[in-house]
């Protein structure tokens, strides 16, 4: 919960800034929302860090592979970093560069997931009958 109004509180504090400093110097603007988007995105990755150790217990209990747990863990870092990235694209007013960003990142997640795919149509062709 203190993470939240940390994150929060920043979100806001750093809205505030950037409205006033538009009036004055509108390119800086972009600068304070990046510093803000890195100090909340700090702020989010000391939780996953709980996440991450919680899943690979239960993954370890479950049995289930490691690689698996891992790749999951990768493309999910994608994701964020992806989003983060447009979004900071976006607020630039860069929407060409956000939709490229997102196909890259797209495309990195699918062929990160092939292998478990892979996986999952040979589970699928064991359980059908031949």
């Amino acid at each position: 919960m203190d993470e939240l109004v940390k994150i929060i509180g920043i979100g806001l504090i750093s809205l505030i800034i950037i409205i006033i400093m538009k009036q004055y110097r509108p390119e800086f603007a972009i600068y304070i929302s990046l510093i803000a988007g890195v100090i909340i995105f700090s702020i989010a990755m000391g939780k996953l860090s709980t996440i991450i150790n919680l899943l690979q217990s239960i993954s370890s209990k479950a049995g289930i592979n490691s690689n698996f747990l891992s790749i999951l863990l990768k493309i999910t870092g994608i994701a964020f970093l992806a989003e983060f990235a447009v979004s900071i694209c976006k607020d630039s007013g860069e929407s060409a560069i956000a939709s490229k960003i997102e196909l890259g990142s797209k495309a990195i997640i699918i062929s990160m997931s092939l292998p478990i795919i892979s996986n999952l149509l040979d589970i699928i062709l064991k359980i059908l009958p031949k």
